[in-house]
């Protein structure tokens, strides 16, 4: 076959024109761009977002914008490959920093996109979700799966932050993003609920063994627990191979959300780790440490609190600074939504 495609200039444009009379296209000027070899096209750029310039602009939303006119006060974290305006992080995670102050309350919605918020810095805020009240401690993870009723508070003192990612760009693109507003929820669930029904791995509730799988039993991951297990790992696993757990639905062994995928990792003091290339994009969030991550030929560094955007099939390599304490990142991809199409690839 020929390598090149023919071109649409090479069309008279009599037929051209009624083509497109007729909201038609040809579809062999655009099939090399619309399935490339080997590589997907990408926009998507390996982008670093430092906490530490984010935050004061992120306090100032604080003092401009109240609670009431925001309903939620974020600042997302746009690719430039992608376009600031279609507020993406990648081409189907959305990613943004919350900020809630003493005394405020988020109000009560759900909404069709999934969601994960990972605590960033603050005491005193919870999230609640469907009748259960989850605390929210610096690391610790909270699911509101598609659909769930959600709302947060802040009883504490200082601003707290936490970091949001969804899917909102996949359903939103689907043409099926929308939210619902409701009253104050009702607490009808115990105070611990989820944490101390699946405190430890392998173990569940008897009586959860006969009825119907629940999808989402566990709602709340607190950070100490998986950084307990995360050292438990890494007690057993030779240097220079990944120590990295995934966030699951305890009751049936496979991701917590149906498109969003969420692991942790722990790099030893010095370590160096090369992940597999895989067709999945992915967002980084460094929870303790500092170092450097390599995508493909770019190399950015990263503290605590920073958020990168990992593209579809990257090469990616990870390096902890200090050679005295360990370095911790959550990992949210959309490996799921791969999987789930039949299209989830690792090449190496």
């Amino acid at each position: 076959m020929s390598p090149e495609h023919g071109r649409i200039e090479e069309l008279p444009a009599h037929y051209v024109a009624a083509l497109a009379s007729q909201n038609t296209v040809p579809l062999w000027p655009s099939l090399q761009a619309l399935l490339p070899h080997h590589v997907p096209t990408r926009k998507t750029q390996a982008v670093r977002w430092r906490y530490a310039e984010v935050r004061p602009n992120l306090m100032r939303a604080g003092e401009l914008v109240p609670i009431e006119k925001a309903e939620r006060r974020v600042l997302v974290l746009c690719n430039p490959g992608l376009g600031l305006d279609n507020l993406r992080a990648t081409p189907t995670l959305y990613v943004g920093l919350q900020l809630i102050l003493p005394g405020e309350t988020a109000p009560n919605h759900r909404h069709t996109p999934s969601a994960v918020r990972i605590a960033i810095e603050g005491h005193g805020a919870f999230t609640r979700v469907d009748g259960a009240t989850l605390a929210m401690e610096k690391g610790d993870v909270i699911l509101t799966p598609a659909g769930s009723w959600h709302e947060h508070a802040h009883e504490g003192d200082g601003p707290f932050v936490w970091m949001d990612a969804l899917d909102l760009p996949l359903i939103y693109g689907m043409e099926a993003s929308f939210s619902e507003e409701s009253v104050p929820q009702s607490v009808n669930k115990p105070l611990g609920w989820g944490d101390a029904s699946f405190h430890r791995a392998g173990l569940m509730p008897y009586a959860a063994l006969d009825r119907q799988r629940s999808p989402h039993p566990l709602l709340r991951f607190a950070w100490r627990d998986v950084k307990a297990s995360l050292a438990a790992l890494a007690s057993i696993t030779p240097i220079g191979r990944a120590v990295h757990l995934a966030y699951i639905n305890p009751e049936t062994g496979r991701e917590c959300l149906p498109t969003l995928g969420l692991s942790a990792l722990q790099l030893r003091p010095g370590e160096e780790i090369r992940l597999p290339r895989r067709s999945a994009s992915a967002v980084l969030h460094a929870i303790e440490g500092d170092g450097m991550v390599v995508i493909d030929a770019t190399e950015l560094a990263f503290e605590e609190a920073d958020v990168i955007a990992v593209p579809t099939h990257s090469t990616l390599a990870i390096y902890n600074a200090s050679a005295q304490r360990p370095a911790y990142l959550i990992v949210v991809d959309d490996a799921p939504v791969h999987r789930k199409l039949g299209i989830y690839q690792e090449f190496e």
